[in-house]
C-alpha cells in the first residue's frame, strides 16, 4: 500500500494535486484541472462510495481555494479537524461527537493543499487561525506531510507503516480511522 504516494504528488514541483471528498469537490477539482494552463493536475479519488457533504453556495465557491471550512462551530473553535478524500466524512462524524461533548469544533476540508498554500495569508488565517493550536489532520496516508498544518501542538491520525490485506472496514479500525480514535487523539492534545 503506497502510503507515501499523496505526499509524493503534493510535493512534486509544478503539480497540482486534488483529493476530493465527494462529487461536488470532484466537479470543482475537474474544472480547475481542465482550466489550468500553468501546471498539470493529479486527481486522486477514493475507491469506496462516499457520502455527499452539505454545503452553502459560499462553501462550494471556496472549494476552488483548495481548503475551506466545511463545518463550523457557534463560537471560536477550540479544535480544528482537517481531512481530505474519504476521511472528510470521518472528520465530520468526529466533530459531531465532540460537539455533543460540549467542544467547539471546526472541520476543514483540504481537497488541494497546493492550491490552499497559494491563497492569501488572510484567507489561510481565516480557515486555520494561528490561535487554535489543537489541530488534528486525518488522512489514510503518511503522517509527516501534515506537520505544517497541525504544528507542534497538533496530531495526525494517519499511517507510518505500509498497509495490510483485509476488508476495508477491518483495516480502517486496525489503523485507527475511527471516531473513537479521533476523539482520543483530540483528548491527548
Amino acid at each position: 500500500q503506497p502510503i507515501e504516494q499523496l505526499t509524493n504528488l503534493r510535493t512534486t514541483p509544478n503539480l497540482i494535486t486534488w483529493r476530493p471528498c465527494d462529487a461536488t469537490e470532484s466537479a470543482v477539482a475537474w474544472k480547475a484541472a481542465v482550466q489550468s494552463q500553468k501546471a498539470p493536475s493529479a486527481l486522486v479519488f477514493s475507491r469506496q462510495g462516499l457520502p455527499a457533504m452539505t454545503r452553502t453556495q459560499a462553501q462550494v465557491n471556496d472549494i476552488a481555494k483548495g481548503g475551506y471550512i466545511l463545518q463550523d462551530c457557534t463560537d471560536t473553535p477550540e479544535i480544528i479537524l482537517m481531512a481530505t478524500g474519504s476521511e472528510v466524512a470521518l472528520a465530520v462524524e468526529s466533530a459531531n461527537a465532540l460537539t455533543a461533548q460540549g467542544k467547539q469544533v471546526r472541520v476543514v476540508s483540504m481537497p488541494s493543499t497546493n492550491v490552499f498554500d497559494a491563497q492569501s495569508r488572510d484567507y489561510k488565517e481565516s480557515v486555520l487561525p494561528a490561535s487554535v493550536i489543537k489541530r488534528v489532520a486525518i488522512e489514510a496516508a503518511h503522517v509527516d506531510f501534515w506537520a505544517k498544518y497541525v504544528g507542534l501542538h497538533g496530531a495526525v491520525v494517519g499511517m507510518s507503516t505500509f498497509g495490510e490485506s483485509a476488508p476495508g472496514n477491518v483495516l480502517l479500525e486496525h489503523f485507527g480511522f475511527t471516531v473513537d480514535n479521533v476523539i482520543a487523539t483530540v483528548s491527548s492534545l
